[in-house]
């Protein structure tokens, strides 16, 4: 073979290179190009907004008519982002199916085949999916946040008062992390309705289950579970029982890398 033949042909093989910016633009591709994706991130926008919206709304119409224990509970910050409730569910679904959608239509054996190393495969849609959930969440929290505060007329609260950005950022961080817990669930059970049943086992289930235990066993046990600890931080006057906001958040961050590694060390022992 001529040099100008072996010149033209080294770019040529380079040119196929299996890299991880390659995997995450992948990724990318079946995300936005698959409607059901983009529909549930969309719920989760909506969603969150229009919870938080309509409450706010409601919450100020009906304010003269409110009885005493529901002035007392009341919490502008916690009325304008209630709807994180169903971002909640729609994000971590929407991290559930990114991967075990592929497992129940069989596509995961042609992913597999174009990167045969499977761990970029993981860190792709994890990269994809914590990036595209913390660009929707955290600016859909301040929208719904100041729109709520709007709606909530005389009875608003601002972002300069004391803790009240901090829940505003940490909501979109929680959501996040749950997208992220979402990801490594798929990945951990591969299917689709036993990994949803594991995420909001673990998330919304497990202190329930926590709730019914003796009292000295809810303080010890409570504060480090999951989604209390993730919401640590999601309350302006902090709980005395729950851990400080940021060190709780920090705990369901260590949850999300501990699934996720744990679903790492699977992919590469088990058979797609």
């Amino acid at each position: 073979m001529s040099p100008t033949v072996q010149a033209s042909a080294g770019p040529a093989r380079s040119s196929g290179a299996v890299t991880l910016p390659r995997t995450i633009a992948s990724e990318w591709i079946k995300f936005r190009t698959l409607w059901s994706s983009v529909l549930v991130a969309t719920v989760s926008v909506v969603g969150m907004i229009g919870v938080g919206w309509v409450g706010s709304f409601f919450t100020n119409a009906d304010w003269a008519h409110m009885r005493p224990r529901e002035l007392a509970r009341f919490d502008p910050v916690v009325t304008s982002l209630n709807g994180y409730t169903v971002a909640e569910l729609a994000v971590g679904t929407l991290g559930v199916l990114l991967v075990t959608g592929e497992y129940s239509t069989g596509m995961i054996r042609a992913t597999m085949a174009a990167v045969p190393a499977r761990l970029p495969v993981l860190w792709a849609k994890l990269i994809v999916f914590t990036g595209l959930t913390a660009v929707l969440m955290v600016p859909t929290a301040f929208v719904s946040f100041l729109g709520g505060q709007a709606l909530l007329g005389t009875h608003s609260t601002s972002l300069s008062a004391p803790g009240v950005l901090r829940v505003v950022i940490a909501t979109g961080v929680y959501l996040t992390i749950v997208g992220v817990l979402g990801v490594a669930f798929g990945a951990l059970v591969r299917n689709t309705a036993g990994g949803i049943a594991a995420l909001f086992g673990v998330l919304l289930v497990l202190p329930a289950i926590v709730g019914v235990l003796p009292s000295t066993w809810q303080d010890t046990i409570g504060p480090y579970l999951p989604a209390n600890a993730g919401q640590a931080a999601l309350s302006v006057t902090p709980d005395p029982a729950a851990l400080a906001p940021w060190t709780g958040m920090a705990v369901f961050a260590a949850y999300a890398v501990v699934a996720t590694g744990v679903a790492a060390v699977l992919l590469k022992r088990r058979d797609v």
